[in-house]
């Protein structure tokens, strides 16, 4: 059996006819293994066409669709969000930790043909070539080619083959063969070729396709309304209605290249489908380019019928450059978004675009380019619309020959918003109500929480949201309750974005109305509580001029943004200098009122104000810390209602810290901790996700005051260190609201103690002065530091004015700490167990659930190169001393392993055995992919490029295994990948070829070569060694063949010898080696022979494990090819002469 695979650096496609599709195997450890396809989908399947530069995915396989593999199952239920940069990346339980067998193994098809700058099923086509996607000669492309394509991108039929670059110039190579296909292959690579010498072609020659698409709407009138149908394996099908929401349809509207979703629909609104039902309880997150990429319950697999048919209606109109209901107006021409003349464009029109956009009813029309000159054509019709449409489609159309117009002459428009806010005394306050089917309803307040009142006060134009009030707080609504719980992640455009199941299916009543309050009013500058003041004036925010705010203006701008008492109003634009218009009024607040919307105001003609003389103000914060020495530690307290109170300790960890620590203006987070009550709380079980500006955003148990026994406690760094890493830097101390960089001078050895100390970071290894980590800004600290070295805060530490020295940016100083984990017995500082500081003392961390994500957090932390292995069982050695972290959770945005979830400090059930580790590389290749660029190689804390005259082929051996990107193919020099940036490495390497990093590279100095960034080496890894035994009596026993890249090759008898051979037959798991045969046992074989010298020891498990020289052509012929003959063979228990070569 020939056995087709695709390598690329850790993961590979095998038995699928091209490198771009196949079973899913990855290397781990130095040996390949599947991957079960338990929960495998479409999201994990974008992840390996990305890694292996295929295009997009088309298809995600289960039940060893491509065979059953052999060897370990590295993989089970892998669960990736579609944006990692490799499978290794995505989360799935410890490796080789699994529930499945051989049959279940995961396959993925990814496409070898591209459409771009179009939509998913239209643009200008691209094929994948080696490794580049090279542009197709209009001349050579015909109606059977577009079969295939759109075939293979599950597309459908071809619609148009458009010549002459109809999808703009593409860049790079323009293929050089013609492609041949019958029509009925499934993806071009199947497609026969030829030399294509009849045509000159260049990019304005690119050839273009219009696929029909593999999602469609049916029986809705227009193309971007109807039941939903996808394409499947050639039949279209279905879509379930079952949870079908606006984020689901959004993705559908994307994909077609229609306006934004309108409206969803459940049951059948557009009439029962037949044929099969494709999909159910599909899950977008709305991001996905495609609705075969969203979550469902896999392909056919549902309990529904026809009578629940999803349907989505999206817009054929969009407002473009001002909010989602205003804007330049453009239509949906074919496939083209167009403008329209301001001169055709009238009051009953205006109508039409609102309702169809879901927005309210018409506020103003405005010409002449409102909204900023649009690109494209400007439409050449004119509507007619009697303005009672549902939709700008079914509006009657005449040519427009009356007006010369240009994109001068684009018309703009405002609707009214489609959320609004009731009876709450502004436009920014009240009962939230939405638009749907043309219909004013209310939101229930089940789970209803700041993230949901965020993305209304966004979507309405107002201020940051400063209340979610609940129980119909501003009074009981009338007619439907459209939305019961809005379920927002806090950063969509609009309400009816967010996660809302089912509209108008109410278990609610309207005593359960939800509200929100948003501010009128925003600090800008600093913080949430201390900037520049401005107000909503109309649409826009507008500064405030200082000779127009008072004593009571302040006190009313700190209540309505729920922050503490004003305390400095600062004037000539303290805050910097604004943009756009002064306010015209002057505030006349008495200070009582809730809201500067209620204070009165009159025309403000006393002041000749610019922007020199904008008004700032600092308020307490919203939040503080008290009883902790210095208000960046101690017991959280918010401010709400007007009263502070404590934050309950439920479920309080790191990430809930950090967003306290950033609110206040602290540094990080370096300690949270739990205090014993009993007090009077705001908050119960926050979850934060670390983003939040403030944490009155995150989620908690609702705003209540209760008795808590256990209060939140948080300790913020009142020092930072800027310009490396979160452990080296420009040292910064934090001097009232400001950092301030310290004087060299004026810092010593006690000082450096407690900064490492502050920072968790471990003890100082060097201060460094005259500004080493780059000259700071602002100013310099006027105080000298005056440490013992045992305090645990700057702030606790003795201070003098500082007169001695003179001293300016340029002696900034600068520290380096040892950082607050550790890899130990790893043989560098980037490999071995993990070990994390707390409370002074270092402990290792459980192996539970540590994966690849924890891994690459510790690698980022260290400044080392990326994740290469996360290792279980204590692989470097049982620690000593405390466990401190078990059940590690690190997403891809935690910057240190301590802001990771975790079961908390200390706590495990867990022991030494199970201590986790971690390798990442020291070296890596930048401007390529993961396995192909420029050499960086970390030296100390920074990154430098090799010279091509110190690098050969033995380093490139050891990088590339170091990287788990299998062999050289090509060292480049001449800065082949670009020139890089900082120090070119002063060192020659002088790798054997058999190390397993770098690291362990003996080193020279290099005198021989002056060298500049344009001689930085460049290094292509690829293909990992695969072999076979052909032609013999079974797969045990026959002529070696190896793969490198996608060809196979014999090897040279010459070149092999038994201890290779006992390798091979161990990596085929056919036992030991027998005999080393010449060709006359097996015949002669064809196409490439490999010269490569493997220097096995006869023990290696994989052949990839023993030092080899390059591949190259060689001078033997097939007459002298290399058999095997191994134990597990039908042959080892023949008598018979055996010629024997190369023995141990």
């Amino acid at each position: 059996m020939v056995v087709m695979v695709a390598v690329y650096g850790s993961v590979r496609l095998v038995d699928g006819g091209s490198r771009c599709a196949g079973r899913v195997e990855v290397l781990h450890r130095g040996q390949w293994g599947t991957v079960c396809g338990d929960d495998w989908d479409m999201s994990d399947a974008a992840v390996v066409c990305r890694e292996l530069g295929c295009g997009e995915a088309v298809n995600a396989l289960g039940k060893s669709h491509f065979g059953s593999g052999s060897g370990p199952i590295w993989m089970d239920d892998v669960d990736c969000s579609g944006s990692e940069s490799r499978l290794k990346n995505c989360r799935s339980p410890v490796w080789g930790k699994h529930d499945c067998n051989e049959t279940h193994n995961s396959g993925v098809i990814c496409s070898g043909a591209r459409l771009v700058l179009g939509s998913r099923c239209s643009g200008r086509v691209e094929v994948l070539h080696g490794e580049s996607w090279a542009t197709v000669c209009d001349a050579d492309f015909n109606q059977q080619d577009a079969e295939v394509v759109c075939r293979e991108l599950g597309c459908g039929s071809p619609v148009e083959i458009l010549g002459a670059a109809a999808f703009g110039r593409g860049e790079g190579l323009v293929w050089s063969e013609e492609l041949q296909c019958r029509g009925n292959e499934s993806q071009i690579h199947f497609c026969p070729k030829s030399s294509s010498l009849k045509h000159n072609c260049s990019h304005d020659n690119d050839v273009g396709l219009v696929c029909s698409g593999s999602v469609r709407l049916v029986d809705g009138d227009s193309r971007c309304a109807g039941r939903v149908e996808v394409l499947y394996r050639g039949q279209w099908g279905s879509v379930c209605g079952n949870n079908w929401d606006m984020r689901d349809a959004a993705v559908v509207c994307r994909e077609l290249g229609c306006g934004e979703a309108v409206d969803t629909y459940h049951e059948s609104y557009f009439g029962s489908g037949s044929g099969p039902i494709w999909m159910d309880n599909v899950h977008c997150s709305g991001s996905e380019s495609t609705l075969r990429n969203c979550e469902s319950a896999g392909w056919g697999k549902h309990n529904c019928d026809h009578s629940k048919d999803a349907g989505v209606i999206c817009s054929g109109v969009r407002v473009v450059g001002g909010s989602h209901c205003s804007g330049r107006v453009e239509v949906l021409h074919g496939e083209s978004w167009v403008t329209v003349c301001d001169a055709d464009f009238n009051q009953q029109d205006a109508e039409v675009v609102c309702r169809e956009l879901g927005c309210g009813s018409l506020v103003e029309v405005l010409g002449a380019a409102a909204f900023g000159r649009g690109e494209g054509q400007v439409w050449s019709e004119k509507l007619q619309c009697r303005g009672t449409e549902s939709q700008i489609h079914f509006c009657p159309k005449s040519s427009s020959l009356k007006h010369n117009c240009s994109h001068d002459n684009d018309v703009g428009l405002v609707c009214a918003d489609s959320v609004r806010l009731v009876d709450g005394g502004s436009r920014c306050a009240g009962r939230v109500e939405v638009l749907h089917r043309g219909q004013w309803g209310t939101v229930c307040d089940d789970y209803w929480d700041m993230r949901d009142a965020a993305v209304v006060c966004r979507e309405l134009g107002c201020g940051e949201a400063i209340d979610a009030p609940r129980r119909a707080r501003f009074g009981s609504g009338s007619g439907p309750i459209w939305v019961e719980y809005a379920n927002c992640a806090g950063s969509e455009s609009s309400l009816k974005n967010c996660r809302s199941y089912d509209w108008g299916r109410q278990r609610c009543n309207h005593d359960e109305d939800a509200g929100a309050v948003c501010a009128e009013v925003r600090l800008v500058g600093r913080s949430h509580c201390s900037g520049r003041v401005e107000v909503l004036h109309g649409e826009s925010w507008v500064t405030v001029c200082d000779a127009d705010f008072n004593q009571q203006d302040a006190e009313v701008v700190c209540r309505e943004l729920g922050c503490g008492s004003p305390v400095e109003v600062l004037g000539a634009a303290a805050f910097g200098r604004g943009k756009g218009q002064v306010w015209p009024e002057e505030l006349q607040c008495r200070g009582n009122e809730s809201q500067i919307h209620f204070c009165p105001k009159s025309s403000s003609l006393k002041h000749n104000c610019s922007h020199d003389n904008y008004v700032g103000l600092v308020c307490a914060d919203s939040v503080r810390l008290v009883d902790g020495g210095h208000r960046c530690a101690g017991r959280v307290e918010v401010f709400y209602n007007r009263t502070w109170r404590s934050v309950c300790g439920k479920n309080w960890d790191i990430r809930d810290a950090a967003v306290v620590c950033r609110e206040l203006g602290c540094g990080e987070a370096v300690f949270k901790n739990v205090q014993f009550g009993p007090r009077s709380a705001w908050m119960d079980d926050v979850n934060c996700s670390g983003s939040e500006s403030s944490v009155k955003h995150c989620r908690s148990a609702g705003w209540v005051e209760q008795i808590c026994n256990r209060l939140a406690g948080v300790i913020c760094s009142g020092v930072r260190l800027v310009g490396r890493s979160r452990c080296s830097g420009r040292v910064e101390v934090l001097h009232g609201e400001s950092w301030v960089t310290v004087c060299d001078a004026d810092f010593d050895q006690q000082g450096a103690e407690v900064v490492c100390r502050e920072l968790g970071c471990g003890s100082p290894v060097e201060v460094l002065g005259a500004a080493a980590f780059g000259r700071g800004e602002g100013q310099v600290w006027s105080e000298e530091l005056q440490c013992r070295g045992t305090e645990s805060q700057i702030h606790f530490c003795p201070k003098s004015s500082s007169l001695k020295h003179n001293c300016s940016h340029d002696n900034d100083v600068g520290l380096v700490c040892s950082e607050s984990v550790r890899l130990v017995d790893g043989g560098s500082r980037c490999a071995g167990r993990v070990e994390v500081l707390h409370k002074g003392q270092w402990g290792t961390v459980c192996d539970d659930n540590w994966d690849m994500m924890d891994d690459a957090v510790v690698c980022r932390e260290l400044g080392c190169g990326e994740a290469v292995d996360a290792l279980s069982g204590a692989y470097f050695g049982s620690g000593s001393g405390p466990i401190w972290m078990d059940n590690v959770e690190c997403r891809e945005s935690e910057s240190i392993l301590k802001n990771c979830k975790s079961a908390g400090w200390g706590k495990h059930n867990c022991n030494h055995p199970k201590d986790a580790g971690v390798i990442c590389s020291r070296v890596r290749l930048v401007g390529g992919s993961h396995c192909s660029g420029r050499v960086e190689v970390l030296h100390g804390e920074s990154w430098v490029t090799v010279c091509d005259s110190d690098f050969d082929q033995q380093d490139a051996e050891v990088v590339c295994r170091e990287l788990g990107c299998g062999s050289p193919v090509e060292v480049l020099g001449a800065a082949a990948f670009g020139r890089g940036e900082g120090p070119v490495w002063s060192e020659e390497l002088q790798c054997r070829g058999n190390e397993s990093q770098i690291h362990f590279c003996p080193k020279s100095s290099s005198l021989k070569h002056n060298c500049s960034h344009d001689n930085d080496v460049g290094l292509a890894c690829s293909g990992h060694t695969q072999a076979r035994l052909m032609n013999g009596s079974d797969s045990c026993s026959g002529r070696v063949e190896l793969q490198y890249l996608s060809e196979w090759g014999t090897v040279c008898d010459v070149s092999w010898d038994m201890r290779a051979a006992s390798v091979l037959c161990a990596q085929l798991k056919c036992g030991s080696s027998v005999a080393v045969l010449g060709s006359d046992w097996f015949g002669e074989g064809s196409g490439r022979i490999w010269a490569d010298v493997f220097d096995c020891q006869g023990n290696e498990t994989h052949l990839l494990k023993c030092p080899i020289s390059s591949w190259s052509r060689t001078a033997c012929s097939h007459k002298q090819d290399a058999g095997v003959i191994c134990s597990g063979s039908s042959l080892a228990s023949h008598e018979g002469g055996v010629r024997l070569s190369g023995g141990m």
